[in-house]
């Protein structure tokens, strides 16, 4: 039974252990790694998960990722 608040809550769980993340951490160039890339770009899971962020980690990982988004001006 998936209520609105619990598919709200998962993407942050999922985005914390993504695999396609894994896969970008360990070969960015990778095709699975382009398509978590190009995807992050726009998911809103990701969106959330990174706004649920503390601001230091955000900042990390948008550097990381070079997510200009999601890094303050």
């Amino acid at each position: 039974m998936n209520t609105r608040n619990e598919e709200h809550i998962m993407p942050e769980t999922k985005c914390a252990n993504c695999k396609l993340r894994a896969r970008y951490d360990k070969n960015p160039r990778s095709i699975l790694g382009r398509v978590w890339r190009w995807h992050v770009s726009w998911c809103p899971g990701w969106k959330a998960y990174m706004a649920s962020l503390p601001v230091e980690d955000r900042k990390r990982l948008a550097s990381a990722y070079d997510l200009k988004a999601f890094q303050d001006p």
